[in-house]
């Protein structure tokens, strides 16, 4: 089975053609675009050349989608099939195909993969959110080698300003469960570098606090581990370690991090009438630092801080790690609890 049979034959492929039969529902009158094309419509679908078909040379696209009208604030980019070359292996940097998305003086780029992902909850669309002030929104795919074996498919859809995304939000959840993921998310995907965004989730009507914990125990990993070492002792010391310690548990600051905010109040102590340290950044081997597990040593981190966003914040790509496993791509499932207990179906 070559690679076309194999990737259209697979469940993702399948859901995501059900997905498009149910926009196409709610949007009959929707538009396909590809590369050349100006388009302005409430639901756009911007493909590759041929799409099904696999792109395997170099080339330049460029797709522009203009507003429908002023009140439109906001698009939203649905990526249902998007697979074009992977970021560097070390750097995270995408160092041959990149999409940019340029929205006035703002560009942002990425690569690799990002097709709908089935998690254990939901079948999961990746889904971006970009302002739009005024002119238009400009796809450029830069291709600039036949080694590679592209393909997309992208769902745009144009929204006002009262169903848009809170501001600052790339990625928007409005569910009381579900699965986070950067991007190029796969098993043994590498995160790219030069990223800094949100990932929100909407607070559920009676729901006061949020948990997150890894899909799994290989599902988050963000630099090396954070305790210092012999391979680590370069990295910058965390405020009150002190820089040299000779301690093998002092933690570091990492360069690549997610920041999650947390209750101050809950790190009171008896006996201890001032409150203690919340740390925000989470990077190294595991989601969770020391002591930050549960009764039954299962790595969770909840908050009532609201509202409830998660900063991803990769920095310039770094050709000091010792292994290429220090940049797999984190992913953790969350879900929105009641004031007194667990959402419905949790333990």
């Amino acid at each position: 089975m070559n690679m076309r049979e194999e990737w259209f034959s697979h469940p993702r492929f399948l859901r995501g053609i059900h997905k498009y039969r149910y926009q196409k529902l709610l949007f009959p009158a929707d538009v396909t675009a590809t590369c050349g094309n100006e388009v302005g419509n409430n639901l756009t679908y911007v493909t590759s050349p041929g799409f099904p078909n696999l792109i395997d040379q170099p080339m330049n696209c460029s797709v522009v989608i203009k507003k429908i009208e002023p009140q439109v604030s906001q698009l939203r980019i649905d990526f249902l099939h998007f697979n074009i070359g992977q970021p560097n292996k070390r750097t995270g940097g995408c160092d041959e195909d990149i999409m940019e998305i340029t929205s006035g003086d703002r560009i942002y780029q990425l690569c690799g993969w990002n097709s709908g992902q089935h998690s254990k909850h939901q079948f999961c669309i990746l889904s971006v959110y970009v302002d739009v002030s005024e002119g238009s929104v400009t796809l450029d795919f830069i291709l600039p080698s036949s080694l590679q074996s592209r393909m997309w498919e992208m769902s745009i859809v144009q929204l006002p300003f009262e169903q848009r995304a809170p501001a600052g939000c790339l990625q928007y959840f409005n569910t009381p469960r579900g699965t986070l993921r950067t991007l190029n998310y796969l098993p043994n995907g590498r995160y790219l570098s030069n990223q800094d965004y949100l990932l929100c989730i909407r607070q559920e009507r009676e729901m006061c606090s949020i948990a997150y914990s890894p899909c799994s125990s290989d599902s988050f990993r963000i630099g090396p581990s954070r305790l210092n070492d012999d391979q680590n002792n370069q990295m910058n010391p965390a405020d009150g370690s002190g820089a040299g310690s000779n301690d093998p548990n002092t933690v570091r600051r990492c360069d690549d991090r997610v920041l999650i905010p947390c209750d101050f109040e809950e790190f009171i102590t008896p006996g201890n009438d001032g409150t203690g340290v919340c740390d925000l950044e989470h990077c190294g081997t595991s989601l969770c630092g020391p002591g930050e597990t549960d009764s039954e040593g299962n790595c969770r981190v909840e908050t009532s801080a609201t509202p409830f966003h998660i900063r991803v914040a990769f920095g310039a790509g770094n050709e000091n790690f010792t292994s290429m496993e220090d940049m797999i791509v984190p992913w953790a499932d969350f879900f929105q609890l009641h004031p007194l207990g667990l959402c419905e179906g949790e333990p």
